[in-house]
């Protein structure tokens, strides 16, 4: 058998922490390492226990989520840090993403939705909830960014299939969804998101939705993309 996902949970609610820890208990891909009830102990059992994926929220007593980011990555641990809060908030779900954060998923989503976030955020890509990418692109349309007209000349360096890759990491889809779409192996995928990042001079995939919208590469009806069941 593969190695098990290694999951560290942190909530302060103890009825959450339990009936998360069951569930993932009984995936046979993973396995829960440890608990934390606080911002504090969430950073100190990450750094001693190691666990690939550490589950947070963001509204814990102590310093809160987003300062537990930015001290992890500061630490230059390699765990993948998924949300999980009750918070469908886009400044929350922004500032979660560029601290470092590689998924934000609200507790209301069903059980096999946060499965598959900690599945995808521990192969090291982007998950994002379907209703929270939707309401980021709206932000970005009402803020003008849409009607915003990027460097002409940018646009015009990426290739066709680099345009197509862009348009589905806009999306949301995940590498293996845009391998499949494509009939392209993951590797290849890969290669081609930093090839757009560079040319594009982009750092977050917040950064590369708006380059999408204002590109008008991607609508409101497609910001569901990838991420639907």
């Amino acid at each position: 058998m593969d190695k098990k996902i290694r999951v560290l949970i942190a909530d302060d609610h103890a009825v959450l922490r339990a009936g998360v820890n069951m569930l993932l208990t009984a995936q046979p891909d993973m396995e829960v390492i440890g608990e934390a009830s606080n911002s504090e102990e969430a950073i100190s059992k990450t750094i001693e226990l190691k666990p690939d994926v550490l589950l947070l929220d963001i509204t814990m007593p102590g310093p809160g989520g987003i300062e537990v980011i930015r001290k992890l990555k500061a630490e230059g641990l390699p765990v993948a840090i998924l949300v999980l809060t009750m918070h469908e908030d886009e400044g929350y779900f922004r500032e979660t993403l560029s601290s470092g954060a590689l998924g934000y998923i609200p507790k209301k989503a069903a059980d096999t939705e946060l499965i598959s976030a900690i599945r995808v955020v521990n192969s090291g890509q982007v998950f994002l909830y379907p209703s929270l990418t939707k309401n980021l692109v709206k932000e970005l349309i009402y803020s003008g960014a849409f009607d915003k007209e990027p460097e002409a000349d940018s646009y015009g360096r990426l290739s066709r299939r680099e345009r197509e890759v862009l348009q589905l990491v806009a999306q949301g889809y995940t590498n293996q969804q845009m391998a499949d779409r494509l009939f392209l192996s993951v590797k290849t995928i890969e290669t081609y998101k930093t090839r757009v990042m560079e040319k594009l001079d982009l750092h977050s995939r917040v950064e590369l939705v708006r380059y999408a919208l204002q590109r008008g590469l991607l609508t409101n009806e497609q910001s569901d993309g990838g991420q639907k069941s």
